[in-house]
């Protein structure tokens, strides 16, 4: 299994309090340039997250915090990669104020048909040259474009054929080439009712490979997303008695983004006593909610709120999002938490931190034998929105077992009757990658179930 990986000792940066660690003055730059870590944006799903995840960084964040996010000659840290040159192509467009290295559009002819394993090994006939080949080429050429590699963030789905199969293979291979760096997986689940025949096998193969490579992964659930974005819609618009509110793909992108800017855009907490940010927040994050290796899976929630409202209200409305247990009554507990305060230059959250962290401590039923397991960070600006406060909160939360176990049954279910397998073995995925993949979930789930047992 992948381990977590101490950062290279390029500065003392403190966790959690104001202010930050050391710098010289006159090596903002040198810093910056030695904590840069590279976007990775694989299939539909992870490039549509970030054309709106690029969209708020190159609107939004000052000059002095881009460069952990943005390369010295302005092009953006990124890497977009899919089968099919649709989404990339609206992603140009779109993003207005911040470019794309060309290089760094990885392209193909036609899409992977929805199969992990298409997506995994690529096109055996040759009629194209491999995306794997050309997306490590750009990725090696990025590397070598900064003083030292800390890591990637690799944006994804579950279900696709790229997302899922290229994206785990692009995880294995970055970690093989790389294995000094941190990988952060941002990776959407499919919905529950079905958006392919084949998702439960590819949620299946997918989850196998981000707990086999990445050192932590943002899991957000296309239900709890759609859910959340609809009661936000309730409360805006007007809505027949009995219908629900219309909600679109592109809102449930922008909240996903939205969830990362309040945990990854630069904090004050984190930056040097200059100010300057060095992009630690990705690895930070890692550090502090994934002490534990074999669980690494992190959920999200995010409110924002205009005008100065009670803290404690703030995090009431966060908590109600937070699943409380699973489908037979087992109660959810956490490993650890990490809230992101971000507000309108007032402070005011300093004056409820402990009482707010109490709440998220006893709402998120964090371990008795962790010692320490609710981090806090703060700004005094909310870049997505200077006039609202934001209330960000991720857990090692045991509810990612309740996904995997039903993604276990189901892919069991079907693999059992044989349906479908055919698709999966012609392109060279056998029967040891399954049990595999099996044997990784059950052993996952059993621990996350473990959680609040004394």
């Amino acid at each position: 299994m992948a381990q977590t990986h101490p950062l290279p000792p390029v500065t003392t940066v403190t966790r959690g309090g104001g202010g930050g660690g050391d710098c010289p003055p006159g090596d903002e730059e040198n810093i910056q340039q030695k904590m840069s870590l590279i976007w990775l944006q694989v299939g539909q799903c992870g490039n549509q997250i970030g054309q709106e995840w690029w969209q708020i960084l190159s609107s939004n964040v000052a000059e002095a915090d881009r460069f952990p996010y943005f390369s010295r000659d302005g092009l953006i840290n990124a890497i977009c990669v899919d089968s099919e040159p649709k989404v990339i192509r609206k992603l140009r467009q779109q993003v207005k104020n911040g470019y794309f290295r060309d290089n760094n559009i990885i392209v193909g002819r036609r899409g992977r048909g929805k199969n992990w394993a298409y997506g995994y090994h690529g096109n055996s006939t040759g009629a194209e040259k491999n995306l794997l080949e050309r997306t490590m080429e750009a990725f090696r050429k990025e590397v070598e474009r900064r003083d030292c590699y800390s890591g990637t963030v690799i944006l994804h789905s579950l279900c696709g054929g790229t997302g899922a199969g290229l994206g785990s293979r692009l995880c294995e291979e970055i970690r093989d080439t790389y294995p000094a760096g941190y990988i952060l997986s941002v990776t959407g689940a499919p919905h529950d009712t079905g958006d392919s025949p084949l998702q439960h096998y590819n949620s299946l193969l997918c989850l196998a490979w981000m707990q086999r490579f990445c050192d932590g992964v943002l899991l957000f659930q296309n239900d709890e997303v759609m859910k959340r974005v609809a009661s936000l819609v309730e409360k805006k618009t007007f809505t027949a008695s009995g219908l629900q509110p219309s909600v679109s793909l592109s809102s449930m992108n922008a909240h996903i983004a939205s969830c990362l800017a309040g945990l990854l855009c630069p904090v004050y907490s984190l930056k040097t006593k200059s100010s300057v940010s060095i992009g630690l927040e990705p690895w930070e994050l890692i550090r502090s909610l994934c002490p534990m290796s074999t669980m690494k899976f992190l959920h999200t929630s995010h409110v924002s709120r205009r005008g100065a409202p009670s803290w404690d209200k703030v995090t009431s409305s966060v908590v109600q999002s937070v699943p409380r247990a699973d489908p037979h009554g087992r109660l959810h507990h956490s490993l650890s938490v990490l809230a992101v305060a971000r507000n309108s230059q007032d402070y005011s959250f300093l004056l409820s931190r402990d009482s707010v962290l109490m709440k998220l401590r006893q709402a998120y039923r964090c371990v008795s034998w962790n010692p320490s397991p609710v981090y806090c960070w703060t700004d005094p600006l909310n870049i997505v929105d200077p006039s609202c406060h934001s209330l960000t909160v991720c857990a090692n939360h045991s509810s990612a077992a309740d996904l995997m176990s039903g993604v276990l049954c189901k892919a069991r279910t079907m693999y059992n009757a044989g349906a479908y397998l055919h698709w999966y073995r012609r392109y060279g995925c056998e029967d040891d990658h399954f049990q595999m993949s099996f044997e990784i979930l059950n052993s996952l789930v059993d621990e996350y179930r473990g959680l609040g047992v004394p």
